[in-house]
């Protein structure tokens, strides 16, 4: 689904992945070993290719854009290995996770000199501003991991409360692969804003379909394990939606098993938010915000970036993974 998406920036595509290798080079044999398992593992590589598409939509892809998308996925790359460690994660894209094959202190460690790769690679550019966005970006996505800690297995965790969370976690890397173009160019802070403003959109969008997925998705298909944001005692917004507007019945058993962080009654959470409507509200609030990140495109000329980035938006909603 996502290949007709990057086939407008496909040379460029392949310009980050050469970059991202060439960058993994290291004298310690662990890093690269760690650094290439993960990024061997494929995935849709979202961020890089929105970074790409957003700089071709405001007028054509340079040198620079290359190194920011091949940042973006650095900066991504190791949340996924820190993740993965907290998570206690043991699959991820159908495959065993870095920490799983390598274990939890390679993993992080590796982690940090991705981390600080990205941030070498930045300095390359040599615009303030640019560093100054992704410093604020991880620093709020570190910020976000802590609080996602915090609040699991609270069952009064609120909407509002989750919005904040992966609007941290997730939408703030997404927002700032889309205004990273606007800043190198150096256009107007409107402008910066209103590339932000998709990204923020379109990975709140990503994530609540993400979160749905895990209670409906394909174990084949996602990669990952049904339920496995339930052993986590992850408030997410279906089950948020079933203890506040679900039955008494059906609001006490996915409260029991979220404070206990257990998925042994998965099979009754299921049931309980599907009666509740958990999984049609979460959808619907992922197209509310999928809608606000078309909006936020409303200004750029018409190009096949342009289509790209309103085809992406509507994978974000309609997909199994």
């Amino acid at each position: 689904m996502i290949a007709p998406i990057r086939a407008c920036v496909a040379d460029e595509f392949q310009q980050v992945n050469a970059l991202i290798i060439e960058q993994l080079q290291s004298d310690v044999a662990m890093v690269e070993n760690v650094g290439h398992y993960i990024v061997d593992a494929g995935g849709k590589r979202l961020r890089p290719l929105l970074a790409l598409l957003a700089a071709s939509a405001q007028g054509g892809i340079t040198p620079q854009d290359i190194k920011f998308a091949a940042v973006v996925e650095f900066i991504h790359t190791a949340t996924l290995l820190h993740d993965d460690v907290v998570d206690l994660s043991t699959l991820r894209r159908g495959r065993a996770t870095a920490n799983a094959e390598f274990g939890n202190a390679p993993s992080v460690l590796v982690g940090d000199f991705i981390y600080t790769r990205a941030f070498q690679l930045m300095v390359s550019l040599g615009s303030l501003a640019l560093l100054e966005s992704m410093a604020d970006t991880t620093n709020t996505i570190a910020a976000g991991e802590v609080l996602q800690l915090m609040r699991a297995g609270d069952p009064s965790v609120t909407e509002s409360q989750y919005l904040d969370v992966i609007d941290r976690k997730t939408a703030a890397l997404f927002a700032a692969a889309c205004r990273g173009s606007a800043i190198l160019r150096q256009h107007d802070p409107v402008q910066q804003e209103q590339m932000g403003s998709f990204g923020r959109h379109l990975g709140i969008a990503f994530q609540m379909v993400d979160d749905v997925l895990d209670y409906t998705g394909d174990p084949e298909i996602t990669g990952k394990q049904v339920g496995d944001d339930l052993n986590e005692g992850k408030p997410t917004l279906p089950l948020i939606y079933t203890m506040s507007s679900g039955s008494a019945d059906d609001a006490a058993i996915v409260r029991d098993a979220l404070a206990q962080k257990d998925s042994s009654n998965l099979g009754g959470v299921i049931a309980a938010v599907r009666r509740s409507g958990g999984i049609e509200y979460t959808r619907q609030q992922a197209v509310n915000h999928q809608q606000s990140a078309l909006s936020a495109l409303a200004d750029l000329p018409q190009s096949p970036a342009l289509e790209a980035l309103q085809s992406l938006a509507g994978m974000a909603i309609d997909r199994e993974r």
